[in-house]
């Protein structure tokens, strides 16, 4: 049993290939001998369930993906050396806040409080978070099946700003990785949690 795992978040909106950029560490790591969990897959646990997504997002609906995700990366923990979260907490609130802005409304001031402070919570044991950046520019194809909110660029958009904001104001010290520099976060990431694992 693994006593002491570290966390690493990856967040971002959609189609910023925050995934691919959580497999590219995952393997960097379990080709030095470590054991890695990958996280991920909360959202669409969460419709699937009947929860509400993407511009129908939910207070409840944002509630249950921070709660389910921390559950699972605590089931991780026990028999990991890194626990990846794909998808971090701060993710499901910046979908929840551009949600609200989407309809034309304003979060209750009480239920802002107890997601942040959620957030937080669930998100203060994660070493490093590294938040993809949303390139306008970028080629972006919509997968068949997907919601059709997948294709909404001013939601991405929105969800990008909110998650920046959040992050810059929660965790000042996470990693912005713009498209061209996957690579480049991706062996900062393992040296970071290398260099961890090493010192006493």
């Amino acid at each position: 049993m693994v006593t002491s795992s570290i966390h690493l978040g990856i967040a971002g909106t959609h189609g910023t290939d925050t995934t691919h950029l959580a497999r590219r560490v995952e393997m960097e790591l379990r080709a030095v001998g470590l054991t890695v969990t990958r996280v991920g897959g909360l959202a669409k646990r969460a419709a699937d369930l009947g929860f509400p997504k993407m511009t129908r997002h939910t207070l409840t609906s944002t509630e249950w993906i921070i709660a389910f995700g921390t559950a699972a990366v605590l089931e991780a923990e026990l028999t990991s050396d890194v626990v990846i979260a794909d998808g971090t907490a701060h993710t499901a609130l910046a979908y929840y806040l551009a949600a609200v802005e989407h309809r034309g409304q304003l979060p209750a001031p009480a239920d802002l409080d107890r997601l942040t402070a959620l957030t937080e919570l669930h998100t203060s044991r994660q070493a490093l978070i590294l938040a993809t950046v949303l390139d306008p520019a970028a080629p972006f194809d919509t997968p068949a099946g997907k919601d059709p909110d997948y294709s909404d660029t001013a939601f991405r958009a929105r969800v990008d700003r909110h998650l920046h904001k959040i992050l810059i104001e929660q965790r000042p010290d996470y990693l912005p990785v713009p498209r061209p520099e996957h690579a480049v976060a991706v062996r900062t990431t393992v040296a970071a949690i290398l260099d961890t694992l090493e010192t006493p």
